[in-house]
């Protein structure tokens, strides 16, 4: 089976380690030795999940920049603990005096960069223990819980039935971002309370659920054949540039050896947008920032070779990444 990403459309109750438990078995059977999932859902969440397969896991860490996309269902007038409507109710209150264009504006208040405070049921950890520990042993941390900055770069509303108090919206945010707070903050901003009802990852990056598959298909045999759903290991990193090299470099390349930018093929330049959050450029985790990336390929039979970076004070393209 080829290397790349399977995108799984987790269904409600699956953990995404079931859905990496269920696709390692089957992946196994066909050779398949090295696996990984990017973007963790909650169990009650649905929709999209990468499974990297084989060389694909390497480029796991390029997905940092890549924005998420989420439609979430809420319901207004309701206070619970987890910010869902499956935790321990702490309010009911009646929204009737609510309006459209009230919840119009408090999304609009919400976008952009902003400051958001993790919720008590939530993975951040504090003193080497996880919030929803404390919260599940009824504790507080000793520390303050601080809040986090996260970008919201479009807040849309798609559905809302005032009569039943439910609400619809579409959220575009950075990695970190909790949906259920935006709830939360939303029906505080009404003043009735709002709580998720259903959420489901409809993207990340340009990943989409196009051609994805449900965890229970691959459990009982009924997808088909996985390897026609499998994207290429170079599809989530459209936003690098893309560099062409000889059959010559690009033997130098996959030694890990650079090449002068002169004697190169630069198709296309990096696409990265600054850092709202830091208003720089980003970086990965050695210091290299996105807008020097280039995917590199073999001229002539366009092998995915890795990734590139472009060195400016000696003009050479130099390795990143080999993955071949």
């Amino acid at each position: 089976m080829k290397d790349g990403i399977l995108v799984v459309n987790k269904s409600r109750n699956w953990t995404s380690h079931d859905c990496v438990a269920v696709c390692r078995r089957v992946l196994r059977l066909k050779g398949i030795k090295k696996i990984g999932h990017g973007g963790t859902l909650d169990p009650m969440a649905e929709g999209v999940l990468p499974i990297f397969i084989g060389q694909a896991t390497r480029i796991m860490e390029y997905m940092d920049l890549a924005d998420k996309t989420y439609e979430c269902e809420a319901r207004l007038g309701l206070r619970t603990d987890t910010q869902d409507i499956w935790g321990q109710v702490l309010e009911e209150n009646s929204w009737e005096n609510v309006r459209e264009e009230d919840v119009l504006r408090g999304l609009e208040e919400m976008t952009g960069v902003i400051e958001q405070m993790p919720p008590m049921y939530s993975a951040v950890r504090i003193d080497g223990k996880r919030l929803y520990e404390y919260a599940r042993s009824g504790k507080t941390p000793d520390k303050e819980i601080q809040p986090r900055r996260v970008h919201l770069a479009g807040l849309k509303l798609l559905h809302l039935d005032l009569a039943k108090g439910e609400v619809r919206f579409r959220a575009v945010c950075s990695r970190g971002t909790y949906i259920r707070t935006i709830c939360e903050d939303l029906g505080q901003k009404l003043g009735c309370g709002c709580a998720m009802s259903g959420l489901t990852r409809t993207a990340i990056g340009g990943i989409d659920l196009t051609n994805s598959v449900r965890p229970e298909e691959v459990k009982d045999g009924e997808c088909g054949d996985l390897e026609d759903r499998i994207l290429p290991v170079d599809a989530p990193l459209g936003d690098l540039g893309r560099i062409l090299l000889s059959e010559e470099r690009g033997k130098y390349f996959r030694q890990g050896n650079g090449s002068p930018m002169s004697r190169v093929k630069v198709e296309r330049r990096p696409e990265i947008r600054i850092d709202p959050l830091t208003g720089k450029i980003p970086e990965n985790h050695r210091g290299r920032p996105y807008d020097r990336l280039y995917r590199v390929y073999e001229e002539g039979s366009g092998a995915f070779l890795g990734i590139g970076y472009e060195d400016r004070e000696e003009r050479r393209l130099k390795a990143d990444k080999v993955l071949i």
